[in-house]
């Protein structure tokens, strides 16, 4: 049998057709008996696995019901859909709709979860006018940015622990109006009962941990994972024994940080326009 060879590296096409065709080589099917568990034919199948065509977020969901693999496959497709993010962070916000608890530290632009509709707008737009996204991957963003926000509204809610460093309050972003609803935004999600918002000052200097964004995630079953990214690429960590160690990391920057209180004073006098 002619069997032709995927490279699950060469795209994230690529990559959804070998997780589909090994999860469906476990089951010990043909191609056209997966097609016939989930209604459609083998060619189509053949499609997929090697990349040829995207799977559909329809396609996703029928062949984790077929093969009995949950959302695994569903999952894997967001990184198809996702075109311009950054790898490693389609499968990040699969995890961050489910933590327990979610620990993030952002520099220079507001984290996307505490984002207005108005501030990821200004955002996206003026990446489209750069060059850097095409508008319809601007589209993409602000709609996953929606989408995290609502996951972040279930019962019970997480924890939700934000540290920011100044230069998020400080980088204008849109027109004056939006930088103020934005920084309200702060001051709102700081009163809620399971939040803590903190600022990373300048003046912390050196004493600060990171120097670029990162993100860990605590699970139900306490397990820990964390993503990481530069502006090139994101990092997407499982291992605890690599986990851990920015954990405490994080710990040692909220000690270090503002605390809530003068956190919130110093939003306020930056929408008052004083130093």
């Amino acid at each position: 049998m002619n069997r032709k060879e995927v490279d699950p590296e060469k795209s994230p096409n690529a990559k959804f057709g070998h997780l589909l065709r090994t999860l469906r080589d476990e089951h010990g099917w043909t191609q056209d008996e997966l097609a016939e568990h989930m209604g459609c034919s083998g060619t189509h199948i053949s499609a997929v696995e090697t990349g040829r065509r995207p799977p559909t977020p329809r396609f996703a969901a029928s062949a984790d019901r077929a093969l009995g693999t949950g959302d695994r496959l569903q999952r894997q497709s967001r990184a198809v859909r996702h075109t311009a993010l950054l790898e490693g962070f389609p499968e990040y916000v699969t995890h961050e709709a489910r933590a327990a608890e979610i620990r993030l530290y952002e520099v220079g632009v507001m984290p996307g979860i505490l984002q207005t509709s108005e501030y990821t707008s200004a955002l996206t737009a003026r990446a489209v006018e750069r060059g850097a996204i095409t508008p319809e991957q601007g589209d993409e963003r602000i709609a996953l940015v929606a989408e995290r926000q609502a996951a972040l509204k279930r019962t019970p809610p997480p924890l939700v622990l934000a540290v920011l460093d100044e230069s998020c309050l400080r980088r204008p972003v849109g027109s004056p109006t939006t930088m103020d609803g934005q920084l309200a935004r702060l001051v709102e999600f700081a009163a809620l009962p399971n939040t803590v918002l903190q600022v990373a000052p300048f003046n912390m200097g050196d004493r600060r941990p990171f120097d670029l964004p990162l993100y860990i995630l605590t699970m139900e079953n306490r397990s820990l994972l964390s993503y990481a990214e530069s502006a090139q690429r994101g990092q997407l960590e499982r291992e605890t024994t690599s986990v851990v160690p920015l954990l405490t990391a994080y710990h040692q920057l909220q000690a270090e940080a503002l605390s809530q209180a003068a956190s919130v004073a110093m939003i306020e006098q930056v929408r008052k326009g004083t130093p």
